[in-house]
Parts: C-alpha cells; structure tokens; sequence
C-alpha cells in the first residue's frame, strides 16, 4: 500500500503515497531496500510512510503472512455464485469484510469505498443481509474498479470523474460526488467516506454508533461552590473518597494524646482513641474534657501538699 519497488530507468507509478520522481536523486533517500545486479540492473525498494518490511525466504507463499492471504481480487476472483455465498454467511459489515486481507486480498481502504459506492452499498451494512441482486452489482464493482485503476497506472487523474476518490478527501461541508454530500463515519475500523442519499442503510443498526464515544460533560455545582461533579451516579464515590481523605488529613494535623502512668489514665486514652475513630469531628469536646481532668488532679495536688505541710507544723 505505501511502499513499492522502482527499477532504474523506468517509469515510476503514478500512485501518490509511493510515488518517486523520476529527476530524484537514486536511489532515493526513501529507499529502504537496493540492489545492484552484474548486468547493471539496479533496483530500489521504496517506503515513504515506513509501514513495510523486507524479508528473504525460500518460499514466500507458505510463510504467513502472505500464506494467509485469500484469493487475489484481480486476478484470482471467486465465481459469483461463491461471493455470494460467502457473503450470505458473513454477519460481518460489508466494509470491515472487504477490507480482511484473509477474505479477498488488494482492496484497500480508498478501493472498499469506491466499489461500495458504485454498489449503492451503505459501508456498515451486514454482508449476509445484502440481496442476491446486490452481491452481482458489488462483484462487478470490484472487478470494474480495480481493472480501471491499474489500467491507468494508479494515475488518479485519469480516474473517472463519478468516483467518490476524488473528493474523500475533503472537509466534509466540501465533499460532494454528482450533486450529493459525502458524509464520512468509521467502519471497518477506518474513515470512511459514502453518500447518505444513495447508500441506505437497511436494519436497525444505527451509524453514529462507529463514531467515539464522547466525554460525559460535568456539570457545575450551583452556588458559591466552583467544584465540579460528573454526571451518572459518580458523586456518591467520589464524595466517599473526598471525604476519607478528609478524615486521614485530620488524623494527621492532631497531636497525640499525653499518655499517663497511671492505669485510669490509660484507659481514659484508649476510650478517647476509640471515640476519636468514630468520631473525629469532636476533636474540640475532647481537648476540652482532657484540660478540665488535668486541672482537677491539680487542684487534688496542690490542696493534698497543702494539709501534709498543716500536719507538720
């Protein structure tokens, strides 16, 4: 598809992705792959898009992945009767069908919508449902289409002007074919470009489907409050966690409790630490309480010195 294999001397293709002109340099600075032969035969492997891959076997044909390939759709066609058969099987969409490599081999991407639309096939419709009558006009389309673009050499300008190629291109409010819009969805797992007015989609399945599925939109608290909540029931957990990472900061900013010698001590902590668990929020009540017990034992203390020094005198 976007590399290809140039002979010194000889007419490049026509074909815009792979195309070398001939007044560069040689071999080119895309080359990837040269060969220089005794009888001065000298040839290059070209790649500008960097997708290919060169290897040397024995026997290229038992090796996967050409070993995978199905049958070649120019020059190892299936007879009617047995498109249409398979077809009648597949419950895959026509496009994605078209463009499996194991199924029928060389229709590439720009190809499957070309024949698509010259079929009047909607690009997503399931191959099994397509009609006998529909499975004829697509094997013609695919014949007819692929014949002419090597008949011109991949040169696209002498591609018929009915062809959707010419305009697959374009933004979609400037993309038309004979009058009509070309909108352009994802099928197969690629862009793909067909006519709504010509290419009906027949079924329940719904186009916009293929498309990414978009980002739910948050919406804005209401009030003085500017954080943001997303939509579909996600508030509950994430208040959740707002509200434990709360608490462990509070846990963090507070001082350890003084820990007494005495064993009524020890059990006042321990009690205070439990409710502290369950309660954090009462931080202020426990200061409070834990001040006026201190300053009670004080009081005891200091009256207790104070009748020990009476008795001594």
């Amino acid at each position: 598809m976007a590399g290809a294999i140039y002979i010194k001397g000889v007419a490049v293709t026509k074909y815009k992705r792979s195309a070398v002109k001939d007044e560069d340099e040689w071999p080119s600075k895309y080359s990837k792959f040269f060969i220089e032969l005794d009888d001065g035969l000298e040839l290059s492997f070209t790649d500008k898009r960097r997708f290919a891959k060169v290897r040397l076997l024995k026997d290229p044909t038992s090796v996967p992945p050409i070993s995978e390939l199905g049958p070649d759709a120019l020059f190892e066609p299936m007879t009617l009767e047995k498109f249409t058969e398979s077809l009648h099987k597949r419950k895959t969409e026509i496009k994605a069908l078209l463009l499996d490599q194991s199924y029928i081999s060389g229709i590439g991407n720009w190809v499957a919508d070309e024949v698509l639309y010259q079929a009047r096939i909607h690009p997503r419709q399931a191959a099994s449902s397509l009609s006998d009558a529909s499975c004829s006009t697509l094997y013609k389309s695919i014949e007819e289409v692929i014949e002419k673009a090597v008949e011109v050499g991949a040169d696209s300008n002498q591609y018929p002007n009915s062809w959707i190629f010419h305009s697959r291109e374009k933004k979609p409010d400037k993309a038309f074919v004979d009058g009509n819009k070309i909108d352009f969805i994802t099928a197969g797992g690629r862009t793909t470009a067909y006519v709504p007015e010509l290419q009906k989609l027949s079924g329940s399945i719904d186009v916009k489907e293929t498309g990414k599925p978009k980002r739910q939109a948050s919406k804005k608290v209401s009030g003085d409050d500017d954080t943001e909540k997303p939509t579909d029931g996600e508030e509950g957990d994430l208040g959740n966690v707002k509200s434990k990472k709360g608490a462990k900061a509070g846990v963090k900013g507070r001082k350890p409790a003084i820990k007494k010698k005495s064993e009524e001590s020890d059990e006042d902590n321990d009690s205070d630490a439990q409710v502290e668990k369950k309660n954090p929020g009462n931080v202020t009540n426990r200061k409070q309480v834990g001040e006026e017990k201190v300053s009670k034992k004080r009081v005891q203390s200091n009256q207790t010195g104070r009748s020990s020094k009476r008795k001594a005198k």
